[in-house]
């Protein structure tokens, strides 16, 4: 894709993202602070529409065969957006939800798989989609994870496999960096809201689960495993305190690190990136190697973040009470 091309879509998603703010001040469609909040401040909520909106113009401007995967995502992607600004029967969202990862799994093609495998992929696009959610709780975590993420994957499709479009992984690269323009910041202008991370899990799902039909190797979900690996223990630790895990709260331990030892959004969320770097990067070099190197990367981080969730939080926070 020639230069002029990408900043031809990076000067749009700018002026959209821009045009979006006066729809979203106009209409009130704001984040306005609570106790389980991790900012002070009312914030324009829904900026992250700009992920799917991004893929929407590419598909529109060129030859992009994915129909499936673009249908469900705009769907999953509306749903969310309307659950940011109403409230919505949950069966009406989970029924779309279902009915977007359906799409995505004629993408793949996996209806031609046994049974099983469709159930693994059903876990893992759900298990992702809520991880994104859950985790999207401070300036800088979607968009930056995200976009480590987005540009692992390039690397990978142009100097390991081929497995994607380019030029679809730049143009979402780019509506992430404008994204991060406002969000990664002291003070965000505006916040992703479950259409920015619903959508760009959703996108991020599509890829790997891409990669890993082409390459036949299951490890590259190991993308993803900052994010699994808080998600996960969060919800195990919150089942061990007997807590609703439905029910929103602030006992991840980005929150932690940002909440209670008041660290910055922004250090914290380069703690994440620069874990999740090092693991994409273990990828790579061992891509080609057996499942003892890829369980090694696997136990060597999750054993780093219990004795650091152990260590500064402590026993009986974890496995006995929290303070919200």
């Amino acid at each position: 894709m020639q230069n002029s091309i990408l900043l031809l879509y990076f000067v749009i998603f700018v002026v959209l993202e821009l045009v979006y703010f006066k729809i979203a001040d106009r209409f009130n469609i704001i984040d306005k602070p609570n106790h389980r909040s991790s900012h002070q401040t009312i914030t324009i909520r829904g900026g992250g529409i700009i992920f799917p909106i991004s893929v929407l113009i590419y598909t529109l401007f060129n030859d992009f065969q994915q129909i499936y995967f673009v249908i469900g995502l705009l769907a999953i992607s509306t749903i969310s957006f309307l659950d940011d600004i109403l409230t919505l029967n949950n069966k009406v969202r989970l029924g779309i939800h279902l009915t977007s990862v359906l799409l995505l799994f004629m993408q793949w093609d996996l209806f031609s798989f046994s049974w099983y495998w469709l159930l693994i992929a059903l876990v893992f696009v759900i298990a992702t989609i809520n991880a994104y959610n859950f985790m999207d709780g401070i300036n800088g975590i979607t968009g930056g994870y995200s976009l480590l993420t987005i540009g692992s994957l390039y690397y990978i499709n142009k100097s390991v496999v081929n497995f994607t479009s380019d030029e679809l992984l730049l143009v979402v690269g780019l509506a992430l960096l404008v994204f991060n323009f406002f969000n990664f910041r002291t003070k965000a202008k505006c916040f992703a809201g479950d259409v920015g991370s619903v959508s760009i899990a959703f996108i991020i799902v599509f890829f790997i689960g891409q990669l890993i039909l082409k390459t036949q190797n299951p490890f590259y979900i190991l993308l993803l495993l900052v994010y699994g690996t808080d998600t996960a223990f969060t919800v195990f630790f919150r089942k061990l305190r007997k807590e609703n895990i439905f029910e929103a709260h602030r006992s991840h331990f980005y929150q932690y690190l940002s909440n209670h030892l008041k660290y910055s959004h922004l250090l914290v969320t380069f703690f994440y990136m620069l874990a999740q770097l090092l693991i994409n990067a273990a990828l790579v070099v061992f891509v080609n190697d057996n499942i003892l190197h890829f369980g090694g990367v696997f136990l060597a981080f999750v054993t780093i973040y219990l004795v650091l969730r152990f260590s500064l939080e402590g026993k009986n926070k974890l496995m006995v009470s929290y303070n919200h």
